[in-house]
C-alpha cells in the first residue's frame, strides 16, 4: 500500500508542476501581450507619424512590431514557465533557418529596405515623371519591392527598388520651374545679333516661357558648318507634355523667323570627287 501512495503522490506533484508551469507560461505570454499592444505598438505608431513616413512604411513597420512581440511573449512564458533549454535549442534552429533565408532572399529584402528609404526621402512620388539608366516614363505606384513606371511609349516597366536607390535617378518635376536648352545652328556669314535678337522675342511671345527668370542666349560651339547658339528659357509647374509641347512650338516658331530674315540654317554638304578607271581586255 505505500509504494502505492507515494506513486500517487508524486502524479499529484508532477501534476501540479505542470500546472504551475501552464499557468506561469499564459501569464507570461498575455503579460508580454499587454505591454506590448498596449505600450510598443502605439510608440512605435507615434514615432512613425512624427517622422512623416507614408502609409506603407507605417503599416509594415507597425505589422513588424507586432510580430516582434508574439516572438518576445513566446520566449518569455517559455523562460518563466522553467523551459529554457528547450527555448535555447529551438532559437539556434531558428537561427540557423533565418540566416539561410537571409541569404537566399537578400535581393528581396535589399528592394524592401531600398523602398522604405524611397517612401521616406521621397526623391520622386507618384505622377513624376522620372528618368534613370536611360529609362524614363511617369511613376504609377511606389511599393515596398517594387515601383511601376509607365513610360510615354504606354509601356509598363516594373523596377525593383534597389534600382532606383541605388543609381542616379532625375526627377524634372521635382521644383516649381524647370529650364530648357536648345542649340540653334546658323551659317557662319550669318549675323549673330540679329539671330540672338530673333530667338529672343519669339521666347518672349510664347506664353509658357516665362519672363522671370528670362530667356538667354550664349554661343557655345562653332561647328563645321554652323555656329551654334544656345537658347535658354524656363517653364512653369513642368509636365512632360508641356515640356515637349513647349520646346516643339518654340523652335519651330524660331525656324520659321530665321527663315524670313533669311537666316540660314545650314546643314553638312558632302561633294564626293574622284575619276574612274576603265579598263579593256580583249576577248580572246
Amino acid at each position: 500500500m505505500v509504494p502505492l501512495q507515494i506513486d500517487t503522490i508524486r502524479e499529484a506533484v508532477n501534476l501540479g508542476e505542470i500546472a504551475v508551469s501552464m499557468a506561469l507560461f499564459v501569464v507570461g505570454l498575455v503579460a508580454v501581450l499587454l505591454l506590448g499592444k498596449l505600450l510598443l505598438v502605439p510608440a512605435v505608431k507615434r514615432a512613425l507619424t512624427a517622422s512623416e513616413f507614408e502609409k506603407a512604411v507605417k503599416s509594415l513597420a507597425t505589422s513588424v512590431t507586432r510580430a516582434v512581440v508574439w516572438v518576445a511573449a513566446i520566449a518569455v512564458a517559455f523562460t518563466v514557465a522553467g523551459y529554457g533549454a528547450f527555448l535555447s535549442a529551438f532559437a539556434v534552429f531558428g537561427g540557423a533557418i533565418a540566416l539561410a533565408i537571409g541569404f537566399a532572399a537578400q535581393d528581396l529584402l535589399g528592394n524592401f529596405v531600398a523602398g522604405i528609404f524611397i517612401l521616406k526621402d521621397k526623391p520622386f512620388e507618384v505622377g513624376d515623371w522620372i528618368e534613370w539608366d536611360g529609362n524614363a516614363g511617369r511613376v504609377e505606384d511606389i511599393d515596398l519591392r517594387v515601383s511601376r513606371v509607365r513610360t510615354f511609349d504606354n509601356e509598363r516597366i516594373t523596377v525593383p527598388n534597389g534600382d532606383l536607390a541605388n543609381n542616379a535617378v532625375t526627377n524634372p518635376v521635382a521644383y516649381e520651374t524647370l529650364r530648357q536648352k536648345f542649340v540653334f545652328g546658323i551659317g557662319y556669314d550669318d549675323d549673330i545679333d540679329r539671330a540672338t535678337d530673333i530667338i529672343l522675342e519669339e521666347a518672349a511671345k510664347h506664353d509658357a516661357i516665362l519672363d522671370d527668370p528670362g530667356p538667354s542666349v550664349r554661343l557655345v560651339e562653332l561647328g563645321d558648318s554652323d555656329v551654334g547658339l544656345q537658347a535658354r528659357w524656363w517653364i512653369e509647374d513642368p509636365d512632360r507634355g508641356d515640356f515637349v509641347q513647349v520646346r516643339s512650338e518654340y523652335v519651330q516658331s524660331v525656324k520659321e523667323a530665321f527663315d524670313q530674315a533669311g537666316i540660314d540654317i545650314p546643314y553638312v554638304h558632302r561633294e564626293l570627287t574622284g575619276s574612274v578607271e576603265v579598263l579593256e581586255k580583249a576577248a580572246e
